[in-house]
């Protein structure tokens, strides 16, 4: 039986990625909603950097659940539920997870309809998330 082990460099290597965008959000996200409506396309930069830091999350959930051999997971959510099952991820990391993919998909299927101000404060609130989900995953590779 081969061993499970897991692509620690990979993971790393989207740690960092993401690292960098929450770094490059955080510098240009301003602290009210009326500033942030008028940045135009450095919104829709904060807009993408915030979709790329959320998709390597789910990439770095996914690689650990295949790594780990968790099972084959049938819908997305699979994932994350496998992660929980076997006491990788606690529960509250979980739901900042699915949150964050939930935002995801709101930036990526309805682009032309996001509401910013909402969209504001579920970054401004949530940008410090990151930060537990990544200490976590980092426990999990070291």
């Amino acid at each position: 039986m081969k061993s499970k082990t897991i692509r620690k460099k990979l993971i790393e290597d989207k740690l960092s990625l993401i690292t960098d965008s929450i770094n490059e959000i955080s510098d240009n996200l301003p602290s009210d909603f009326e500033d942030f409506k008028k940045l135009g396309l450095i919104k829709d930069g904060i807009y993408k950097k915030i979709e790329f830091a959320i998709e390597n999350i789910i990439d770095i959930c996914n690689i650990i659940n295949s790594d780990l051999r968790l099972g084959v997971p049938e819908a997305e959510d699979d994932i994350f539920n496998n992660l929980e099952s076997k006491k990788l991820f606690d529960k509250k990391v979980i739901n900042l997870i699915k949150e964050m993919k939930s935002f995801r998909n709101i930036l990526v299927h309805k682009y032309g309809k996001i509401n910013d101000e909402e969209a504001f404060e579920n970054i401004s609130k949530g940008i410090n998330d990151f930060e537990i989900i990544l200490n976590e995953i980092e426990k999990i590779i070291n």
